[in-house]
């Protein structure tokens, strides 16, 4: 495998600690997964975009369920990995970066939750909508992309 040479201003706050290099072969139990994640989504309704106007409008309990649910068995993946230091499939330790708090994640939250709310679609289930054939999603998926890049572009200037 070829070593990627990253300067300082490409490094993430929240690094991937990990050591060993897989084949390119190995993203295809990451699409599988993906695939029946996506599944999942289309089958608990968390794709619809009513589901999500009704979470927004706080007429339904769906879809804080689903994600209330989620916060909490990551909660307690988290808290079983430090317990039992428990390895990566290659081995490997996992380790637990602290994040410094900002006003920039607020701003961010804020940002996010709005295009959520407009748009009826979060990055996750982005791909689950268009393989569902709403295909105006795109739109959704092309400005999620340009606000990612803009980030990026801007990132260095901004107040953190």
């Amino acid at each position: 495998m070829q070593k990627i040479d990253v300067s300082p201003s490409m490094v993430c706050d929240a690094p991937n600690d990990m050591q060993k290099t897989e084949h390119w072969t190995a993203n295809l139990k990451y699409m599988v997964v993906g695939i029946l994640f996506g599944i999942v989504f289309v089958k608990a309704e968390i794709i619809s975009w009513f589901r999500i106007q009704e979470m927004f409008r706080l007429q339904s309990f769906h879809m804080y369920g689903v994600i209330g649910s989620a916060v909490v068995v990551g909660m307690i993946s988290v808290w079983l990995i430090k317990q039992f230091h428990i390895k990566t499939i290659a081995g490997e330790t996992v380790e637990f970066h602290p994040k410094k708090f900002t006003k920039g994640q607020v701003f961010g939250g804020l940002m996010f939750g709005l295009g959520w709310a407009i748009t009826g679609a979060c990055p996750g289930p982005l791909f689950a909508q268009i393989g569902s054939g709403y295909l105006i999603v795109i739109v959704t998926l092309l400005s999620a992309i340009a606000g990612t890049w803009t980030y990026g572009y801007l990132r260095e200037r901004l107040p953190h």
